[in-house]
């Protein structure tokens, strides 16, 4: 069996060295061919993005050029509608029907993983990886969602590579404390992102003029 790819979703507005640390630890850790980072286009569990769909494809395009294993996967912005998971990862399965495929989700989205449209279809179609701090602790008040980690459950990141989907692995891996809402913080009043974004897509959001705020305003009255 080939070895798994790993699916890596956000808005990445922008994209973070937060998001792509995850990548490659996941690349690494759990021995995958290769991680695709797809940008959702309307995310339904969150605020509209503030960078437009083209903006975000080209700051990711940017931020993995010449990284060996990631790579851009932009079918929910080419997508119409809500960027429903479920959809992204079905096509996903249609086009490597035999590929193990694992969908690296943080620990809250995976607690609240029974509210995402169709759920309980994703082990069917995807190995999840739940990414978590080390010693954390994750507590899943939701009934079904407890019974179907309990059932599918694995301890061995080997078992990634048995199947093409079915299983739950929770990761504990060293992660970078960056949010993409504290980039877009210091961005609006024209703070200093620098070693929290890459360069590339610093001088990408200087040249757009993205996120924008009250400091630039001021600045240009003045």
């Amino acid at each position: 069996m080939k070895p798994p790819i790993g699916l890596l979703g956000g808005t990445f507005d922008p994209v973070h060295h937060g998001h792509l640390r995850l990548a490659l630890e996941a690349r690494t850790n759990l021995d995958l061919a290769e991680v695709r980072l797809v940008p959702a286009a309307e995310p339904p569990h969150r605020e509209t993005p503030q960078a437009a769909q083209h903006h975000r494809r080209a700051m990711l395009e940017l931020a993995i050029a010449g990284v060996p294993g990631l790579r851009l996967d932009a079918r929910e912005i080419e997508r119409p509608g809500k960027s429903y998971t479920v959809d992204t990862v079905a096509s996903l399965r249609a086009e490597l029907p035999d590929q193990p495929l694992c969908l690296l989700v943080g620990r809250d989205a995976f607690l609240a993983l029974h509210t995402w449209r169709r759920w309980r279809e994703l082990p069917e179609l995807v190995h999840i990886v739940i990414v978590d701090r080390p010693g954390a602790a994750a507590v899943i008040e939701d009934r079904d969602l407890a019974e179907i980690y309990a059932s599918r459950r694995a301890d061995d990141p080997a078992a990634l590579h048995e199947t093409p989907a079915g299983r739950i692995y929770r990761a504990a891996w060293p992660l970078l404390d960056i949010s993409a809402s504290r980039v877009r913080e210091l961005l609006a009043a024209g703070g200093d992102i620098r070693y929290l974004v890459p360069d590339a897509v610093i001088q990408y959001i200087q040249q757009q003029q993205l996120y924008k705020g009250a400091h630039e305003q001021k600045t240009k009255q003045d």
